[in-house]
């Protein structure tokens, strides 16, 4: 069984995966946000987080790329192949409407002509070892149907499934039936994606498909970065616990944004988002006190109370 980080963009970035990796681990790969075309090329922000390779030694990161054609996916690949990686991992799965709407995400398996494109351009390439991660459907839980025969022609590693469509986004139950179907027409390894957030539902997911190559978190890893470490250990780590290693993780992100921004407003515009995905200690009252912090004393003086 593999235990994969899910990317998230915004959070799961260099720092985020050096320091995780490094505090908690139980983390097999670490799949990085996905690098899109901006402007024509690749966007150089992301590129530059993707390239510095900072998820320390031993960490095994994967780049992903998300794209609308063959003309983007060719340009992503060969920037990073040029950058020295040999594995890529393609999002056909981001639910997020700016991308969906471009025919991006999840609103590429709408684009069967440019999949078989894509699928053809994988094939050929003998350098680089490809993955996918998707969702059922941009709008219909079924759609997967249109493409499964395409992911199968493909020399793929595995390909991670949540089964939601992206019109969903994260809300509602997820579609157990279609990816019962799902599983069963795909030829590659498969990795359970969505809603998992504790050993539990590892466990549950685990009994319920026992052929699983791996399982991926993302929000759930946000909220409580010793899942995976938990479960491979087979012990649910105490409150405390939780609390102490978390409050670490969170003091060696602080220290990272203090030494590489200007200015207390930036850091403090950053360090904030790192409750976006709270844990179960952080009850509402001091995740609105944080929020609210308009000064770096006010936010600390927040987070000592912790």
């Amino acid at each position: 069984m593999k235990f994969f980080a899910a990317p998230l963009q915004g959070y799961t970035n260099a720092v985020f995966r050096r320091l995780h990796m490094e505090l908690f681990g139980g983390v097999d790969c670490y799949f990085t946000p996905f690098l899109r075309v901006e402007k024509g090329e690749p966007c150089r922000r992301t590129l530059r987080d993707i390239v510095q390779k900072s998820g320390g030694e031993g960490v095994s990161v994967v780049p992903q790329i998300i794209f609308r054609d063959a003309v983007e996916f060719g340009l992503l690949r060969d920037v990073l192949r040029d950058a020295g990686f040999h594995r890529i991992d393609l999002n056909m799965g981001c639910p997020f409407p700016p991308q969906m709407s471009k025919g991006r995400g999840t609103g590429f398996l709408s684009r069967t002509e440019e999949l078989r494109k894509v699928a053809d351009m994988v094939r050929r390439d003998k350098e680089i070892k490809y993955s996918v991660k998707m969702r059922l459907g941009a709008d219909r839980a079924d759609q997967w149907h249109d493409v499964v025969d395409l992911l199968n022609t493909m020399p793929l590693t595995h390909v991670a499934v949540h089964p939601r469509t992206g019109r969903e986004q994260y809300k509602g139950s997820l579609h157990f039936d279609e990816f019962d179907g799902l599983a069963s027409a795909l030829v590659h390894p498969l990795v359970f994606n969505g809603e998992i957030r504790a050993c539990a539902d590892i466990d549950a997911v685990c009994g319920r498909y026992p052929g699983l190559y791996g399982v991926m978190a993302g929000r759930g890893l946000l909220s409580r970065p010793s899942l995976f470490a938990e479960y491979a250990a087979g012990c649910v780590w105490p409150l405390e616990k939780l609390r102490e290693m978390h409050l670490r993780l969170h003091g060696a992100v602080l220290e990272h944004y203090r030494a590489s921004l200007s200015g207390e407003h930036q850091v403090l515009a950053h360090i904030k988002s790192f409750w976006d995905y709270p844990p179960e200690f952080l009850d509402r009252k001091s995740l609105k006190a944080i929020s609210k912090s308009r000064s770096m004393a006010d936010y600390l003086a927040v987070v000592r109370s912790l």
